[in-house]
């Protein structure tokens, strides 16, 4: 039979722990900074075992000094310590924080696939691009398109949604608005929502699921 959800994590966390029960093993615990992107959602959360996680987030008991890698949603759940500059986070200033580094490692992810993209074909867009991308943490659409479809055709691991498109100056949009649908399409899923309903106004239609 499979054990309930508060029994895993009672299971996983207390024979780490100097307390014998919940929710006070939680104290013990704290988040040391160290992350890791598995590039894939293949891992698993070793506090309560949920499955498909990409990202881990390294968490230390201070007394034990036993480790565990667990996912950022067990971090908040449970309320264990994160600190910046030695102070406790609130609960608010430490989701916030967590976004923060999730959203770098997706950065880095995007940066990383772009300098294999680079190295794999010798198109003058490419390292473009990539200084564009360094410097403004989003694209082009017209960039976007090229860097997108060329990630697709090296089939280079990627997450399209990971890549920003920028769009708040009139020229991006024209771009936008002069794009072929099929260049539109390439570049769906790296635009927000309300960037997919500007696409819309401006007579694109959204692809076809």
């Amino acid at each position: 039979m499979t054990a309930s959800y508060p029994a895993r994590v009672a299971t996983n966390i207390l024979p780490k722990s100097v307390a014998d029960k919940l929710p006070e093993a939680f104290e013990e615990w704290s988040f040391t900074e160290e992350t890791i992107d598995h590039e894939q959602a293949i891992e698993t959360c070793q506090l309560c075992e949920q499955e498909e996680l990409r990202y881990h987030f390294e968490i230390r008991n201070r007394l034990t000094s036993h480790t565990l890698w667990v996912g950022s949603q067990c971090i908040l759940k449970f309320e264990l310590s994160v600190f910046e500059a030695g102070r406790k986070l609130s609960s608010t200033d430490a989701k916030r924080k967590l976004e923060r580094l999730t959203q770098k490692m997706r950065l880095d992810s995007c940066i990383s696939a772009l300098e294999r993209l680079a190295a794999a074909e010798p198109n003058p867009i490419l390292p473009n691009a990539l200084k564009y991308f360094r410097q403004h943490k989003r694209l082009t659409p017209k960039f976007a398109f090229v860097v997108l479809w060329r990630l697709r055709v090296n089939n280079i691991d990627h997450s399209p949604s990971f890549f920003k498109v920028e769009l708040k100056r009139d020229l991006h949009k024209q771009h936008l608005r002069d794009m072929p649908l099929s260049q539109v399409h390439e570049i769906w899923p790296a635009l927000t929502g309300a960037q997919r309903q500007t696409a819309m106004r401006m007579g694109h239609s959204a692809p076809k699921t």
